[in-house]
């Protein structure tokens, strides 16, 4: 108990000041909402044959080796954009600025972006938005890549945890209209977290 009270704490301090610890309680959380989500019939993407019989989605084991403190650089002077979608919205994006960190001793870079209509509402005013393809996509995971929601950190590092990467929807319903992966957030490494593709 005792140990439990002291990591309870040491989680509480540690938030606040960049470096974070990975937690396997938070990426099971995020499997479970997930799928009430996509399970409930308001919410879901999915289309109303795959709703029927929709149990669970496919994720790929919960690992601490696919959770980073990566080193996020500021980007100065970035003008708004049109970024490209799988339909024929084109949102506008702003890059906040690029991360850096290592999986499986692999150096990997990637831009996190703000999504402008979003950033004006008061709930997501500190969202960051991060679009990535990897070795598995396209075999193991959906071939258009995988979306992790960020927050700002308050220094410069910023936890990233890939269990909790998800698919974009138009993965489940030709109907939706999802951001694609800019090229430079292809990494040449496998991510073998999160959300696997849908059968």
């Amino acid at each position: 108990m005792k140990n439990i009270i002291t990591i309870v704490l040491l989680v509480t301090f540690t938030l606040g000041f960049g470096q974070k610890k990975f937690s396997k309680s938070e990426a099971e959380k995020f499997q479970k909402t997930i799928n009430s989500e996509y399970a409930d019939p308001k919410t879901s993407p999915l289309m109303e044959e795959d709703l029927k019989t929709f149990k669970s989605l496919d994720f790929y084991p919960i690992d601490g080796k696919y959770f980073v403190n990566a080193k996020l650089v500021k980007a100065k002077n970035e003008k708004v954009f049109e970024m490209k979608t799988t339909g024929t919205r084109t949102p506008k994006y702003i890059k906040y600025g690029t991360v850096y960190f290592k999986i499986n001793g692999t150096d990997c870079q990637l831009n996190v972006y703000r999504n402008i209509e979003l950033s004006k509402q008061k709930e997501y005013k500190n969202h960051l938005f991060l679009p990535f393809s990897d070795l598995t996509s396209g075999k193991e995971s959906y071939i258009g890549g995988k979306y992790i929601d960020l927050e700002i950190p308050k220094g410069n590092t910023i936890a990233i945890d890939f269990n909790q990467a998800y698919n974009p929807y138009c993965a489940y319903n030709h109907k939706y209209s999802c951001p694609l992966v800019p090229l430079e957030n292809d990494l040449k490494v496998e991510i073998k977290a999160g959300v696997k593709t849908f059968h």
